[in-house]
């Protein structure tokens, strides 16, 4: 019995471990050509000489910086993203307060259409909402690319599942005491839920750092232009070199492995608690 246990122990090492080469791989080849000469990175393309860097230099993130805006592109990112995601956690978090503890005539035809809503994917309503803000004269600005998403139908329920946890007593004990319904929710709902705020935080920053067929759609100048379309655009400026092309994506990666990273604690400690309603 020892033995089967042990055998089955080495077989799901080896199935994890082949799995996270698989998709450590592209991320290795990705850095890895971002650092070499542009003219070895198709020559080495698909042997494993992809994966060493030789003659390894920082010139084609140099090249990057002179061919394109690129600090401009990144802070419009960091705008857009930033955005959705310090106005998501305050509107989300409110509208799942609401559903869980407040009671309203409308909460159950309000809470049915959050979830009808999950399954509707963005595509299927991009093009009237590219009409309707075209008609309010919103396109190459911030706001357009950040007020559509502000609201998650997905982030709304993972709070609404994370406040009807929440101890009613704590609630009554701060009524009892006079605070009102946005006095509890800021000062017993919202500290009690900091997990699921940090974890709805990375959760948003992941959803919408890559966004590329939105902003594509309302974006037609590069002073608004977030990195995913300044990617494509760059693809297709010649001289196309694919190494500085790489260099692009290892930046533009960069910034959400680092949160990712830096929260992964914080991300799956909230979705812990939320799914085990704790």
């Amino acid at each position: 019995m020892t033995r089967r246990i042990s055998i089955t122990s080495w077989l799901r090492a080896a199935v994890l471990l082949a799995l996270g080469a698989f998709y450590v791989v592209p991320i290795a080849v990705l850095l890895v050509g971002s650092l070499k000469p542009d003219e070895r990175v198709l020559v080495e393309a698909g042997t494993w000489a992809a994966l060493w860097a030789r003659g390894a230099s920082l010139a084609n993130y140099a090249d990057v910086f002179e061919r394109v805006a690129f600090a401009r592109f990144l802070g419009n990112s960091l705008l857009v993203t930033g955005g959705i995601v310090g106005l998501g956690l305050a509107v989300n978090s409110a509208a799942g307060y609401a559903l869980a503890r407040l009671r309203w005539r409308g909460r159950g035809i309000a809470l049915g259409f959050v979830l009808a809503l999950l399954v509707v994917p963005f595509e299927a309503i991009a093009v009237p909402l590219f009409f309707e803000v075209t008609l309010l004269g919103w396109r190459d600005t911030y706001h357009v690319q950040i007020l559509p998403f502000v609201a998650n139908p997905l982030l709304i329920y993972f709070f609404y599942t994370f406040f009807l946890e929440i101890p009613r007593e704590l609630e009554e004990s701060a009524r009892i005491d006079g605070a009102g319904t946005i006095r509890v929710f800021l000062s017993v709902a919202v500290p009690l839920a900091r997990p699921a705020f940090g974890s709805a935080a990375v959760l948003a920053f992941l959803m919408h750092w890559g966004s590329y067929l939105w902003p594509l759609l309302v974006t037609s100048g590069p002073s608004v232009r977030p990195l995913p379309v300044a990617i494509a655009a760059f693809h297709t400026l010649p001289p196309r070199q694919w190494g500085d092309i790489l260099a692009f994506g290892v930046m533009m990666v960069a910034p959400i492995l680092v949160a990712f990273l830096a929260f992964q604690k914080t991300f799956f400690r909230g979705a812990t608690l939320a799914g085990s309603g704790r």
